[in-house]
């Protein structure tokens, strides 16, 4: 009977012990790293911008590029927090992956405005002390989350802009670029095709005319670009973060919900952290991000409950886009209304989820 037993336990032990490389197959639920009974050690997720992103106009060269690259991200921050490095950490390494590349609406893939410049916005929380940091409408700083993040721990402020946030930046041994680095072909030309139409529809503002403003070459429609990610850490804090080039064609200095806490980026241990992308001054009107956190707060909602209430609201005001989200007992949430959201999640036991239609 002591054979039985023990041979009964060894197997047991053998079950239940993880696999650190356990990849999962994205073409699986979402929903499969959320019913797990223990609270995990650490989790993370991203996104890479939401919008009607159709598997039918994307090439499949196009699609295993951009998965390439959202493992490449998630896994430089997965490594830090299985490590037991912070989720600011994780979140701000990540995001850089995504600003570095040009397929992304975001640092070196950032859109160009209607006076054919690029100018960048990011902004991150900190969930542990609420403290946060923002930099909108630069020009010359490579990386726009190291700048935010830099406002949020190195000045009083919580955000800064223009020349004033360059500034800042040079003096806090940002790296600072010429302009030029931000230049992509793919996307200015995005830029003539939608002033072309503007000279087309001269004098004619229609919901039509004005979703051209979203307009990206490689899924043939309208799509919002943004990067941004959200972090557990093993210590319990949670952080997110969000970056973007803004809107194709862009005048007046106009700024979307990715710099503005509460919209595009919120943080906080008590609840969440999220960061959002999609329609910005939709967003911005909804207050998205912490109204997701408020809810979870005030009326006990679930993660996936807030947030889909949140989105609902956003559909109902005429905007659209989506959230990732992690709340504090590591949960994890990909929560859109558009066609599609590029995206990524890894928890702690290594598995890795990639999305990019909704599935």
């Amino acid at each position: 009977m002591k054979k039985i037993i023990i041979a009964l336990f060894a197997v047991l032990l053998l079950y239940s012990c993880k696999n650190s490389n356990t990849t999962v197959d994205p073409t699986k639920t979402e929903k499969s790293t959320q019913n797990s009974s223990q609270k995990p050690d650490f989790a993370i997720i991203i996104h890479g911008g939401a919008g009607t992103i159709l598997k039918k106009n994307m090439t499949p060269e196009k699609e295993e590029a951009y998965k390439a690259k959202l493992e490449e991200a998630i896994r430089v921050g997965y490594n830090i927090l299985k490590n037991g490095g912070t989720s600011l950490d994780a979140v701000t390494k990540t995001i850089n992956v995504l600003e570095d590349s040009p397929l992304f609406n975001a640092g070196k893939g950032a859109v160009f405005t209607n006076a054919e410049t690029n100018e960048l916005d990011a902004s991150i929380m900190d969930g542990k002390t609420l403290n946060a940091g923002a930099s909108a409408s630069t020009k010359t700083v490579r990386n726009p989350i190291d700048l935010a993040r830099a406002v949020m721990e190195k000045s009083k402020h919580v955000m800064l802009s223009g020349e004033g946030a360059e500034t800042f930046a040079k003096e806090q041994g940002l790296e600072i670029v010429d302009p030029s680095y931000f230049y992509t072909e793919k996307r200015f030309e995005s830029l003539q095709r939608v002033k072309a139409r503007e000279v087309a529809k001269a004098g004619k503002i229609d919901t039509e005319s004005a979703l051209l403003d979203f307009y990206d070459a490689d899924i043939k429609n309208s799509k919002f670009g943004t990067v941004g990610c959200a972090a557990l850490d093993k210590d319990g804090n949670l952080a997110a973060g969000t970056s973007t080039g803004g809107m194709t064609n862009k005048r007046w200095g106009r700024i979307g919900d990715a710099p503005i806490i509460g919209s595009g980026t919120y943080a906080n241990n008590a609840t969440c952290a999220v960061s959002s992308t999609g329609w910005g001054e939709y967003f911005i009107r909804a207050q998205v991000a912490h109204d997701i956190s408020a809810l979870m707060d005030y009326k006990g909602l679930s993660l996936k409950e807030a947030s889909k209430t949140v989105l609902d609201k956003v559909a109902d005001l005429g905007g659209d886009g989506g959230i990732v989200a992690v709340d504090k007992d590591g949960h994890m949430v990909a929560e859109f209304n558009t066609a599609g959201m590029y995206r990524a999640q890894m928890n702690d036991n290594g598995e890795l989820i990639i999305g990019i239609y909704k599935e």
